[in-house]
């Protein structure tokens, strides 16, 4: 049986996972993720799909961050039938990630056909696909507990192993029986960084005949926990009480925002920090930290721990949610005293733009960066250290304090993912490193031939190889 995989996305750059399987006769997605940053990401998310969309069987899904999921409501709309395979979790996360997507599609492009109409262009404002677009999705979603083994076609079966990503997400194993042999395939997805809070470790692999590795992080060692959460007391304690100002965190609504709380919660039950209330100003979020609790069998014991000890004193850190747009829009009067978590969290969209328009340029605020910020988005030109950015149609200068967190990172950093591969037994026949920036994936790709001589290469987006 012949195997062919194609990468349409995260292919010498970050975002838009997706890659093709053809196996024989049975054709199938690993992801199906949206472009994100830079200006030809809209271009890259509203172009036709390269195959009859009747002719793809199933997708196996690694987890819902929407570079991963987020054209899944698309495909639907043109015309994919199929199941879509995820573990438990991400499958929850998904039905309230792809309605909520829907709806700020919709929004982005009403915006923007006002915005031409005033300019006196022309603009048809069609949204990328609508919110009914993406319920219309979430009945194709079929849940796969970690470990156990699918045959979602003939000849091939599937399993999903922990990534110790974010909640629910996984490293996908693929079986090709070819006559009396199989053949293993197997995509990591996005890896996780070793010791973060909530989820656990990412599961070890020892072999495969195919494998695609992700190098977000392949050129850099994040700083330990214990730094890190230095780093993090120090933008909290010294905004708030020596300055006087707001700390504003950018946060994925999946994954960093929970890592997010339970660090507040874990610095305070060991009173490293007191009397601090944190705003979620992002309803996906908070809906997200529920799932997080409904699913316990994804969570490390440490997380456990802190979850028993917040039950039991509900009053020690204050947690306030914000719904509604006026409630969002109330916390721009507080001048100080706040830790006001919005997403995007590469500060794209949605409110974490009208927060950093009242506090950027604010000398006694921060701004705490912690997670990946993609080339071309706004998180991106703070973090390089750009003087001002264009907020909202608005010049904003950049005088508030900027700290980057990478230590928080969901992602494994260059040390984690050598010691991932470092456990195979055997190298894999071939390897593809995926999902990172050009210039790192060719140097992580040299870093993997350099120290276990395997057979790797970087492919190029829109190019089949044959395995």
């Amino acid at each position: 049986m012949s195997v062919a995989v194609t990468f349409l996305g995260a292919a010498r750059e970050v975002t838009g996972s997706c890659i093709l399987v053809q196996a024989g006769r049975t054709r199938f997605l690993v992801d199906c993720g949206m472009f994100q940053g830079g200006s030809e990401s809209d271009a890259k998310n509203a172009r036709p799909f390269p195959v009859p969309l009747s002719s793809i069987d199933f997708v196996l899904s690694t987890h819902a961050h929407l570079d991963h999921s987020g054209l899944l409501p698309k495909i639907v709309r043109d015309g994919y039938r199929g199941p879509v395979y995820a573990t438990p979790a991400t499958a929850d996360l998904l039905r309230v990630m792809l309605p909520d997507s829907g709806h700020i599609q919709e929004r982005e492009a009403e915006w923007q056909s006002k915005r031409a109409r005033r300019a006196g262009a022309r603009n048809n404002g069609e949204p990328l696909y609508t919110e009914a677009d993406a319920l219309a999705t979430l009945p194709r979603l079929s849940a796969v507990g970690y470990g156990q083994r699918i045959e979602p076609a003939p000849g091939v079966s599937a399993r999903f192993r922990d990534a110790g990503h974010i909640l629910g997400s996984a490293i996908v194993s693929v079986t090709v029986r070819d006559g009396g042999k199989d053949r293993e395939l197997v995509f990591t997805g996005d890896l996780g960084h070793r010791g973060l809070p909530i989820v656990r470790d990412p599961s070890l692999v020892d072999r495969a005949d195919l494998l695609v590795m992700e190098s977000t992080y392949g050129n850099r060692v994040h700083k330990g926990m214990e730094a890190t959460i230095e780093e993090f007391v120090h933008a909290v304690t010294d905004t708030l009480q020596r300055k006087g100002g707001n700390v504003i965190i950018p946060s994925f609504a999946v994954g960093r925002a929970q890592d997010i709380i339970f660090l507040l919660a874990d610095l305070t039950r060991r009173g490293r920090i007191s009397g601090i209330t944190l705003y979620i100003d992002s309803p996906l979020a908070a809906q997200a930290t529920q799932v997080t609790l409904r699913h316990p069998e994804c969570l490390d014991e440490q997380t456990m721990e802190v979850l028993r000890w917040r039950e039991a004193n509900p009053d020690r850190f204050r947690v306030a949610v914000t719904s509604s747009t006026e409630e969002s829009m109330a916390l721009n009067s507080l001048r100080g005293g706040a830790i006001i978590m919005a997403g995007s969290g590469m500060c794209e969209a949605g409110r974490i733009k009208h927060h950093l328009k009242h506090n950027l340029w604010r000398k006694e605020c921060s701004v705490v960066i912690v997670g990946f910020q993609a080339q071309g988005t706004l998180g991106r030109r703070i973090v390089d250290g750009a003087r001002w950015v264009r907020v909202l149609g608005e010049d904003i200068a950049v005088a508030a304090d900027i700290y980057t967190i990478g230590g928080l990172s969901a992602h494994a950093d260059r040390d984690d993912l050598l010691a991932w591969a470092g456990n195979f037994r055997t190298p894999p026949g071939r390897v593809f490193v995926a999902h990172g920036e050009e210039s790192v994936s060719l140097g992580f790709a040299q870093e993997l031939r350099d120290r276990f001589r395997w057979n790797v290469e970087v492919p190029e987006p829109g190019h089949p190889f044959e395995v």
